[in-house]
């Protein structure tokens, strides 16, 4: 079996460290690790398949002779890099937003539009974690009718914001636990016991830069440019996967049983819908795992083309680093 060398870009934080893990635990045909990061962590090591790595610094001349670089570091970092990436060959893979948009960048879930990896020019970017999990979770259904808006809220869990996320959440509840007071460092307000409805900057028309997403990536990624999403995230003390609230509308009427048997078979999720014996996509149970659930299907009841449903994920794992891994999959074929 041919090997190769595959690099990753931001080795040491929680979306790097998971890509590492998920190499190993999808055999990925590594023949050679290269974790990058800055200066400060050369000298340590991650863990893959039993072996101590050594970590290498991010540096132009990092990437000669790789393959393949998953990047898992910020917008910055890959645009300082994307350059000396491509020049070397090696084709980036980038979990950051910085060139999601670029119409000469293909943006892609493989169990979405895999064919559109074959226009790389040397970089293809992963969606945002949301944006993955709602487009995997509604995909069959716009196969079958197409879907021309959604109204979404999404319920973003605090490891989104980092491997800060949990601990701040941690220490929260502990300083509450014991009367005492904590500062918020990671996030702009308290997250314990209280929800921030709050993710990314203005961008548009009281819109965060988190919330325009869905519309401008999921139009890229489902080939649907008129496609208009009005968004609502907001931060949840929950650890790990997101959850999300969608109210979809069709071109035409898709009944409740339909669309519980076309999200059945639909690659990449798991319908659990059974409100009665109380069976609905939860966080915990979606946690650490690469499907995205699908439940709660029911009518629209402001529109007869209407549904709505709801879906939790991985945001780590398939909102990140397994989609990213994926694709690099899809490469090696």
């Amino acid at each position: 079996m041919k090997t190769y060398t595959v690099a990753v870009l931001g080795a040491t934080g929680a979306v790097g460290q998971e890509m590492i893990k998920i190499l190993a635990e999808r055999d990925f045909p590594v023949g050679k690790l290269v974790p990058l990061a800055s200066a400060r962590s050369v000298g340590k090591t991650v863990t893959f398949k039993g072996q101590e790595v050594a970590i290498q610094e991010a540096c132009d001349t990092a990437f000669e002779g790789v393959d393949i670089v998953l990047g898992a570091a910020e917008n910055d970092i890959a645009q300082k890099f994307a350059p000396a990436i491509v020049a070397s060959g090696a084709v980036f893979v980038d979990n950051s937003s910085a060139f999601r948009l670029d119409p000469n960048v293909p943006l892609v879930v493989p169990e979405i539009n895999p064919e559109d990896v074959k226009q790389h020019k040397g970089i293809i970017s992963n969606p945002n974690c949301s944006t993955i999990i709602t487009c995997t979770a509604v995909n069959a259904l716009n196969a079958v009718a197409p879907i021309k808006s959604m109204v979404v809220s999404s319920y973003q869990a605090v490891s989104g914001a980092g491997a800060g996320g949990p601990i701040e959440l941690m220490n929260e509840v502990e300083a509450l636990r014991k009367g005492e007071t904590y500062e918020p460092k990671v996030f702009s307000h308290q997250i314990a016991y209280n929800l921030i409805p709050q993710i990314g900057g203005e961008q548009y028309e009281g819109y965060t830069s988190e919330e325009m997403k869905l519309q401008n990536e999921g139009r890229k990624i489902m080939h649907l440019p008129e496609l208009k999403v009005a968004m609502t995230c907001v931060r949840v003390p929950v650890v790990r996967s997101h959850s999300i609230s969608v109210a979809l509308r069709f071109d035409k009427k898709v009944t409740v049983a339909e669309a519980r048997e076309i999200i059945a078979q639909a690659p990449g999720c798991k319908l659990v819908d059974d409100l009665s014996k109380k069976m609905y996509p939860m966080p915990l149970d979606t946690s650490d795992q690469d499907i995205v659930f699908v439940g709660r299907i029911r009518p629209d009841l402001t529109d007869d083309n209407g549904l709505c449903l709801w879906c939790c994920g991985d945001q780590v794992r398939k909102g990140a680093a397994t989609n990213a891994i994926q694709i690099a999959e899809l490469l090696v074929k």
